[in-house]
């Protein structure tokens, strides 16, 4: 899960468009034909990712042109005839994002990587283009200035804080501490953790923070304090971290692990130390029948991760548009929050929010003069109005003996909107 990690904003963030046209009122000015762009930016050890995101691209462009497309008219996917290891995905962000601009794409589905996200987003919103990433995490593209113009169908990294929170707390602890990597990643998942804890009745114990490879010093603090669980927040310093913890006799079921830190460990650290320790994942495990549609799609996907929340992301931009009526980037943008189940723009119809979860249900919502509130392989999306979702689902898993982890459970974070 490296690919969405933390991300400092530089000064690019302060260029960018004023305004939200997340809540804009709009006049039709498309060409009748809806083109999806997509930028993959996954490489090295991440770059199998690709595969995922552009086989659930493909399925829901095909199911879209299935029921007729956009206004009668089939709607493309751009780059048109591409593969995972096409040479075009290899180039940054921003360089694709010209390209896509160029072919004429009305909405961009991606980047993966949350550092590479900005770079997407100053070309895409000054052409009032929405930018709908299924990967970024990082708790500062909130914030980006993007005109409005920039979405997420993942959730930010704080998110899980609540989750791990209710873990602990349903595990029986009563003081709770966090051992966390010093990073912004570290920091904002540290933080939510803390308050989600107080919000349940804990004691949140001073968080301790660590420089990879240097945790022993924050671990005997945090011995100190006595806690009754220890949930670690790390990625590169996750392994160094934990095996202090259990040097320090805080092992099995007193830990928790961000999903920066959950892996399987095996052998790698001590006999059983993990053994009933849990950690969580961002998203939901795919369905059988959507692992055999994208299967159909692409025979040798081996790995899903990143395909449901890509594939929503196409069917949110697709219904947005129908709800539109236009394929124009703007009005695309201004109905993206309506349709997702989120914040409804000023002004907008009061019309009857009716679940729909596939691109036909919607277009059956929209027909019958209702407003659609899309809830796909992902879950609920419900838009706020910086483009974040606020529901997000989390796959739990838990460790046994042999210090490898198997999926066990599933929770949901949820927030209000912000309006």
């Amino acid at each position: 899960m490296a690919l969405v990690s933390g991300l400092a904003l530089g000064a690019s963030a302060c260029a960018g468009p004023s305004g939200n046209a997340r809540l804009d009122s709009v006049e039709a000015s498309g060409d009748g034909t809806l083109r999806i762009g997509l930028i993959l930016d996954n490489n090295g050890d991440s770059a199998f990712l690709n595969e995922s995101e552009l086989a659930a691209a493909k399925l829901a462009i095909e199911q879209i042109n299935g029921v007729g497309g956009h206004k009668g008219r089939p709607v493309e996917l751009l780059p048109k005839d591409a593969t995972g290891d096409s040479a075009e995905f290899g180039r940054d962000a921003g360089a694709q994002a010209r390209s896509l601009l160029d072919a004429g794409a009305d909405v961009v589905i991606g980047p993966s990587d949350s550092s590479h996200a900005p770079a997407a987003i100053d070309v895409l919103s000054r052409a009032k283009v929405p930018v709908m990433s299924p990967a970024n995490t990082a708790a500062a593209l909130s914030g980006y200035k993007s005109g409005g113009y920039y979405f997420r169908t993942a959730a930010a990294d704080s998110a899980q804080g609540s989750v791990l929170a209710k873990l602990a707390h349903d595990g029986g602890a009563k003081r709770l501490a966090v051992l966390h990597e010093n990073s912004d990643y570290g920091s904002q998942v540290s933080e939510a953790v803390s308050d989600a804890a107080r919000r349940l009745g804990m004691e949140a114990l001073p968080a301790a923070g660590f420089a990879e490879g240097k945790a022993g010093s924050a671990v005997a603090t945090l011995k100190d304090e006595a806690p009754d669980a220890v949930v670690v927040v790390a990625r590169r310093g996750a392994q160094a971290a934990l095996a202090e913890l259990l040097n320090a006799g805080i092992s099995g079921k007193k830990l928790l692990l961000s999903d920066g830190a959950i892996r399987q460990y095996g052998l790698e650290l001590g006999a059983g130390g993990l053994d009933g320790a849990r950690g969580v994942l961002p998203g939901a495990f795919p369905g059988t029948d959507f692992q055999n549609e994208l299967v159909g799609i692409d025979p040798e996907l081996k790995d899903m991760t990143f395909a449901a929340e890509t594939f929503d992301a196409v069917n949110l931009a697709g219904i947005a548009a129908a709800a539109a009526e236009d394929d124009a980037g703007a009005s695309i943008t201004a109905s993206l929050t309506t349709v997702s189940g989120g914040v409804r723009p000023p002004g907008a119809p009061a019309a009857e929010r009716t679940a729909c979860s596939s691109y036909r249900e919607c277009l059956d919502v929209l027909k019958a003069g209702k407003t659609p509130d899309y809830e796909g392989e992902s879950g609920p999306i419900g838009f706020d109005a910086n483009g974040d979702i606020t529901s997000a689902n989390y796959m739990v898993f838990s460790y046994g003996p042999d210090n490898t982890a198997k999926m066990a459970a599933k929770e949901t974070a949820t927030r209000s909107a912000v309006s």
